[in-house]
């Protein structure tokens, strides 16, 4: 497997300095983005799929092992704040269950049946879209999930870091971002782990983006129930978007019941916060759609 083989250009990585050391293991980082790009199309495929799901109230579910499984988890996890997401519509699941997310439990990804299950227990159906990682591409656990996701009529996603010609599987979308040999032989956690966080990072991003949690490169929809920094940080997307100090904009956001896609529209077309409410909701919340004719002040 490509994941497996040695890298030439770190086989005397036991002798050199740690800058020496340093600089071939950023040398070797910075050949993933190419591997990235290369696998563009399918990358793009598979977001189309994943906001054709979410806008329909299906659900994205990553799965995986290691530390596939572990970026599957960390990715979903972190959209209900940034996003203002419901914690169903983006999950990750791990072979090993959640034990395996603090320590390593490197059996249970040979355990197929466990994968079929993990599909099961979460009631998978056909607006759904099970998104399987497995950088070395053959975990047994992923390619069991996917099988039972399609009998289930999910659309599925495999991505790994090998080629089709070495690893075969029957997804809807098949992402290989090909980042080559690790600086330590077999370490995924490596190069092939960054490309991962690289593309669930797209993935789920653009995906927001399209759903309309995003007004230009702000996040909107941020959630200012969970911590002081997002309740700060939603105070100056509110500044930025009305041209408020910052007093006044921390009131309209409070008036608005924290939300900061409903201050804006109460500020930009004079409205209640029920009437903001109302037009969010008929602009599928999009809040460039809910303002209309009314021109953001920057």
């Amino acid at each position: 497997m490509l994941t497996e083989q040695r890298n030439p250009r770190s086989m005397a990585i036991d002798r050199m300095t740690v800058d020496d050391a340093f600089d071939v293991i950023n040398a070797e980082d910075a050949t993933v983005p190419a591997a990235v790009a290369a696998a563009k199309p399918q990358i793009c495929r598979a977001i189309k799929l994943v906001v054709d799901a979410l806008a329909k109230g299906g659900r994205l579910i990553y799965i995986g092992a290691g530390t596939s499984g572990r970026l599957g988890v960390l990715d979903a996890s972190e959209c209900p704040p940034t996003f203002l997401t419901d914690p169903d519509m983006i999950q990750g699941a791990i072979a090993g269950g959640y034990d395996a997310l603090r320590r390593s439990i490197e059996g249970a990804e040979d355990i197929a049946e466990s994968g079929a299950a993990e599909v099961d227990a979460r009631n998978v159906g056909p607006n759904d879209v099970v998104f399987g990682i497995a950088t070395g591409g053959t975990t047994p656990y992923v390619h069991a999930a996917l099988a039972r996701a399609k009998e289930r009529g999910a659309r599925t996603v495999f991505f790994a870091c090998v080629s089709h010609e070495q690893v075969l599987d029957q997804a809807d979308v098949s992402i290989r971002v090909l980042t080559g040999p690790e600086v330590i032989t077999g370490s995924t956690r490596m190069k092939a782990g960054t490309a991962t966080k690289l593309v669930l990072n797209m993935v789920t991003t653009i995906s927001m983006v399209r759903l309309g949690k995003t007004y230009q490169n702000l996040m909107v929809d941020v959630n200012t129930f969970a911590c002081t920094k997002l309740v700060d940080r939603a105070t100056r997307i509110v500044q930025t978007l009305t041209g408020l100090e910052r007093d006044a904009a921390r009131r309209l956001l409070e008036d608005a019941g924290g939300r900061v896609k409903t201050a804006i529209v109460m500020h930009q077309c004079g409205v209640d916060r029920e009437t903001a409410d109302r037009r969010i909701d008929a602009g599928r919340g999009r809040l460039a759609d809910a303002i209309g004719a009314a021109v953001l002040s920057r």
